[in-house]
């Protein structure tokens, strides 16, 4: 493997991050049609990324088991939700407070997109440039996602911002991370499976009602079917 290579394409991921977020902040007269898109991007992800790609690598669990660690997953972010609705004492405070929640799980997110790249290259030149493509393409609807997910509960320009540059700024982070440490393969298993619980709730309890809840027209309904056709084709040519 070859440090420089990895931290390159890294780099890259930060560009495609950065470019997807103001392709967002760009579009805000056409916000539903953004956030029925990454409702299916982030669903799309779940479903056609992370929980095969769990079940495949696990040596311990089956895929029973897995699945059952992907619900552990998806009711933690519930509980995580609830609790930070508890502590809000206003409508507002609470819904920013959602937004940074699902920024920082989408940036968590990043940094295993990077660790994954560097891993990949430690199996094989071949696999690495794979799953290095595959984690350009979706980081793009990251960075769309992140910005997404931040605005539409309230927070500003200015915040949105800030959180796409640490999402950003996560998959270098977490190539350099892969240079200096080695996880078995049910530790990433367990935690690709955590993950797609999280995406799960985020997709379908967070953008999904908000991309139709003002703008519920065919278009909206379109842009969800091809965000997540979108992440359907970059996994299926990710093998």
């Amino acid at each position: 493997m070859h440090p420089f290579l990895v931290l390159t394409i890294a780099l890259a991921t930060c560009a495609a991050t950065i470019v997807g977020g103001f392709f967002a902040i760009g579009m805000r007269d056409r916000l539903h049609l953004v956030l029925g898109f990454s409702a299916g991007a982030v669903l799309g992800v779940a479903f056609f990324d992370l929980m095969p790609e769990a079940i495949e690598t696990s040596r311990t669990f089956d895929g029973r088991e897995m699945l059952a660690i992907v619900a552990l997953g998806f009711f933690f972010y519930v509980l995580l939700d609830r609790l930070v609705l508890l502590h809000s004492h206003g409508g507002h405070d609470h819904a920013v407070r959602r937004g940074w929640i699902g920024a920082a799980s989408l940036s968590v997110h990043s940094f295993m997109d990077g660790f994954a790249i560097g891993v990949a290259f430690q199996a094989g030149h071949g696999i690495g440039y794979v799953v290095a493509a595959a984690v350009l393409v979706h980081d793009f609807s990251d960075g769309l996602n992140t910005v997404n997910v931040v605005v539409k509960n309230g927070a500003g320009r200015q915040t949105a911002i800030g959180w796409l540059l640490i999402d950003a700024i996560a998959p270098v982070v977490g190539a350099s991370t892969s240079l200096l440490i080695a996880l078995s393969q049910n530790a990433v298993a367990v935690f690709l499976a955590i993950f797609s619980g999280f995406f799960l709730y985020i997709g379908a309890s967070d953008l999904l009602p908000e991309s139709h809840h003002k703008h519920p027209r065919f278009f909206t309904t379109a842009a969800t079917f091809a965000g997540a056709a979108c992440l359907f084709i970059v996994t299926r040519i990710a093998g």
